[in-house]
């Protein structure tokens, strides 16, 4: 699932793109893919201005500009394990949604396994989840007091978005080996400066993603050219079972902690 670098990447990508566009027309191709939605969305964002593209940890959304009597409507468009914002023409048989705007400018979400969705809804919708470390509202010292709260293990935690939002499977591990606590951890038995040393870890590990255009392992995730990232050649622990370590050069470990692998330095991180 794209994680914050991913979804800041694809932000990036489309706001030149679609800002200052209205919508002309919108294509439904798979109801999933709007599920939710009671009235059409083609009715909902007709002759709607993009006045700017928004994202808060993972949720990416267009605000909108045009509708006196829903005003506090925007346009999420969460991306869930495999949706793509594709600008122009594309071929793919897995496009869900078509949307054509103003001046020529044609938007495509492709979904392959249909677990994101386009949704016009009040804004407050996400009020909920937490800021993300890259967020200049994020009050580090707050959010590392709440992970402390938990008696989860220290990588379930981290993955509680009305805490932290952003952070994944994939930046956990990264920033957990970086502060070289153990995912085994329980939170609720961290220091404070450890847990607030993880959180800068994260922050840390997701601007190096991002200024390697985010992490690829397929096809799946790309930005809005259909380009790939390139942080996947970085990774230190996530995804190299029994490769060694690039601290100590022992084995990286792989464990199961609620449905999700996790990796890690069973030296590194005691």
């Amino acid at each position: 699932m794209p994680e914050l670098p991913e979804v800041e990447v694809v932000r990036r990508g489309l706001e030149p793109h679609i800002v200052d566009h209205a919508f002309k027309s919108v294509e439904i191709l798979h109801p999933r893919a709007n599920r939710g939605q009671d009235e059409p969305l083609g009715a909902l964002l007709h002759n709607r201005v993009v006045s700017a593209v928004a994202r808060r940890g993972k949720y990416l959304w267009c605000e909108l500009d045009g509708h006196t009597e829903r005003e506090d409507d925007v346009l999420f468009m969460h991306l869930g394990m495999s949706g793509q914002l594709r600008i122009g023409h594309t071929d793919s048989k897995h496009v869900r949604i078509r949307a054509h705007l103003t001046d020529g400018v044609d938007l495509s979400f492709i979904d392959q396994r249909t677990f994101g969705y386009w949704l016009v809804a009040p804004k407050a919708k996400i009020d909920h989840i937490g800021h993300d470390p890259l967020s200049p509202d994020f009050d580090i010292v707050a959010a590392a007091r709440k992970l402390r709260t938990k008696k989860t293990h220290v990588k379930t935690a981290l993955l509680d978005q009305t805490i932290a939002s952003g952070i994944g499977n994939i930046y956990a591990d990264e920033a957990l080996w970086r502060a070289h606590v153990s995912p085994l951890r329980k939170a609720n038995r961290l220091l404070q400066r450890e847990a607030v040393a993880i959180y800068e870890a994260a922050k840390e590990v997701m601007l190096e993603a991002l200024a390697q255009g985010g992490t690829s392992f397929d096809a799946l995730y790309v930005n809005v050219n259909g380009e790939s990232g390139y942080f996947a050649r970085s990774l230190h622990v996530y995804g190299r079972t029994d490769e060694p370590c690039d601290t100590c050069g022992g084995p990286i470990s792989r464990v199961v902690l609620n449905a999700r692998s996790s990796h890690f330095c069973p030296l590194c991180q005691r």
